[in-house]
């Protein structure tokens, strides 16, 4: 009965909703990425495909080889661009890139879902986080101190 009826549910929500593909992906951090790196992993994934359709020893060994000759790449190349960044930070004008990434750090960190505006007592309306947790504050320190 119960499988019936979460198929049930399920078709009507499809049916209404659609189906969709799946959600955004976050992009990975690959500011670093070239093309040595890019053609490393697709050898990667070649050597994969071939493994699926052959399980061969020798399609292991080559998918292994690949795979450790792809890591080492992804390394290096990061490593170096890591590098090349500290570098830059390090100077006087790389001041500016710290608090540029500081800036985007703290944007990214920042929950979505907080409130960006509430209404004060009289009704006008406040945007500024300071003025949304002084309200706040106002609002618990009456409803705990019986003001």
């Amino acid at each position: 009965m119960w499988l019936k009826m979460a198929t049930c549910v399920r078709n009507v929500a499809s049916e209404v909703f659609g189906v969709s593909r799946g959600g955004k992906q976050e992009g990975k951090d690959t500011w670093w990425w070239n093309d040595e790196v890019q053609r490393a992993i697709n050898e990667k994934k070649e050597c994969l495909k071939r493994l699926h359709l052959d399980k061969s020893a020798a399609n292991i060994e080559g998918y292994k080889l690949a795979k450790r000759v792809a890591k080492r790449a992804v390394s290096v190349v990061k490593c170096k661009a890591y590098d090349d960044l500290y570098q830059r930070l390090g100077k006087k004008k790389g001041e500016k890139d710290i608090y540029r990434m500081a800036k985007i750090r703290e944007r990214k960190t920042t929950d979505i879902n907080q409130i960006k505006c509430i209404k004060d007592g009289t009704d006008r309306l406040l945007v500024k986080d300071e003025e949304i947790m002084d309200r706040w504050r106002e609002y618990f320190d009456k409803l705990f101190n019986g003001e």
